[in-house]
């Protein structure tokens, strides 16, 4: 069982990085305890109830725009609340982050997800670094179950070592908040590779810029609420003019098919 006092461990760090590497993922059970659990909880609540009103649409994702009990996404906590700034910067996801990527890192987004129940679409196969793009592509994404998650609900799907053969063709899916997926998702290898995380409240998964995954849809009476954390290393340069463009393209995009 891995704990958070290990992070201060220089072997343990080492066989937390050598796995990482090898997988493109670890899983590390319990990185949040049930009372911290239930403060995020409380506090991502607060939020919805007092600040998403106020945040730009481009932040803000419904499965049914019309219907606000169908909320699925959220971008930037941090630019909004302190509470979710201190999860993001100084903390134990960035210190993780830093053991994982064997350099400094720089946050940049904290998210909240949710898969309403019965209608939470599926999350389409595809890799992180696809929308990142960055030299080298070094980042990790975080992934962390804010209540029980499992196949009925939509539980996090790995393609093991496929960050290992860079980014795979990407186009377009027309799902909202994951708008690119991969074009030939499904040969062997994704097949026989594939293994998938039911996960407990407090369990965080973190995955390569490139490891492909994808979730399926939520079918159950359940909802699937979880967070997000996005942090690249230092040493990755941000294409700043084609990241510009991609924004502008899918904003337009959006704009066309009235789904903002």
């Amino acid at each position: 069982m891995k704990r958070i006092d290990d992070l201060n461990d220089k072997v343990f760090c080492n066989k937390l990085r050598q796995d990482f590497l090898r997988d493109g993922y670890i899983l590390f059970p319990k990185f949040l305890q049930q009372d911290e659990i239930d403060m995020v909880n409380k506090k991502i609540q607060e939020f919805i109830t007092t600040k998403v009103q106020d945040m730009p649409s481009k932040e803000v994702y419904y499965e049914d725009i019309a219907n606000k009990d169908t909320l699925k996404q959220l971008q930037q906590l941090f630019a909004y609340d302190p509470f979710f700034f201190d999860m993001m910067f100084g903390s134990r996801f960035q210190k993780l982050a830093s053991i994982l990527l064997d350099d400094n890192v720089v946050g940049k987004n904290i998210q909240y997800f949710n898969k309403p129940a019965k209608i939470g679409k599926p999350t389409p196969p595809h890799q992180d670094g696809y929308y990142f793009m960055l030299s080298p592509n070094e980042a990790v994404t975080m992934w962390m179950a804010l209540e029980p998650v499992d196949q009925e609900n939509g539980c996090v799907r790995y393609i093991k070592g496929s960050h290992r053969y860079g980014i795979r063709s990407h186009g377009r899916t027309g799902t909202l908040g994951f708008s690119q997926g991969i074009t030939d998702f499904g040969c062997p290898n994704d097949i026989e590779n594939e293994v998938f995380f039911p996960t407990r409240a407090g369990d965080l998964l973190v995955h390569h810029s490139l490891t492909i995954h994808r979730a399926n849809g939520n079918l159950s009476e359940r909802s699937r609420k979880a967070m997000g954390f996005i942090y690249y290393a230092e040493k990755a340069q941000e294409d700043k003019a084609a990241h510009e463009e991609y924004a502008k393209n899918l904003a337009n995009e959006l704009a066309k098919d009235k789904i903002i």
